[in-house]
């Protein structure tokens, strides 16, 4: 997944990096509103945890912003603020989870996965398409009962691939979510990712679900052509 962090404590915002990180996400930070709130709009993130006490623009004036202008993205309020005002306020307000400091990082991580699994991503542990099955949880990956040894980025690749499987998706697409880096145009490894995968995925079947689409970027399906 992609998360956005908007939180001005700078050793805070990191010490949450490194442990999303850890858990295979892709993760951006922002140390003020304004920043965060350009980033949220911008950027295809799966889920943002957001500070209230912000410099610029206040933490509820950018819940309020997205809501009107990405109602679907799932939003965790993180805060020092621990009266049942400010919770009821910020969950009207459009919040889908509100956790007060200190906090745990398990907890944190867990309110994330739940959030995750409610939105509009798959939620299943295995992922499957035809006769490929990625395990979330095991980390392993089967392709008519054939295991398939795969790196961590080909690991990552693939799983945001099947969790859009259907989908058209372009290279910065792919490129933000799996390697968290902007897109440039003149780098081909998403490239060279998809012909490692394809040469461990699809080779040797005759049914091949890594699709090439011309002049967008690729796609998984199931029926050997893109949709």
């Amino acid at each position: 997944m992609r998360i956005l962090i908007v939180e001005d404590d700078a050793p805070l915002s990191s010490f949450i990096k490194k442990g999303l990180e850890a858990e295979h996400h892709a993760v951006d930070a922002a140390l003020d509103g304004e920043q965060g709130l350009s980033m949220a709009l911008g950027i295809d993130y799966d889920l943002a945890v957001l500070d209230l006490n912000l410099p610029g623009l206040d933490g509820l004036t950018v819940l309020k912003n997205l809501r009107q202008r990405k109602p679907k993205l799932p939003v965790i309020i993180l805060t020092a603020r621990s009266r049942v005002e400010d919770r009821v306020q910020c969950l009207d307000s459009g919040a889908d989870d509100y956790l007060v400091k200190p906090f745990s990082f398990l907890e944190l991580s867990a309110r994330a996965r739940a959030l995750l699994r409610r939105s509009h991503l798959p939620s299943e542990s295995v992922l499957t398409v035809l006769d490929l099955s990625l395990d979330r949880v095991e980390r392993k990956v089967q392709r008519g009962g054939r295991p398939i040894e795969l790196t961590v980025k080909e690991f990552a690749l693939l799983e945001y691939l099947m969790r859009n499987a259907g989908r058209r998706l372009t290279r910065a697409m792919i490129i933000e979510h799996v390697w968290n880096l902007t897109f440039d145009s003149a780098t081909n490894i998403v490239d060279v990712y998809i012909n490692y995968l394809r040469r461990k995925v699809d080779d040797g079947f005759q049914a091949p679900l890594i699709q090439t689409v011309r002049g967008v970027g690729y796609q998984l399906t199931a029926s050997g052509r893109p949709q």
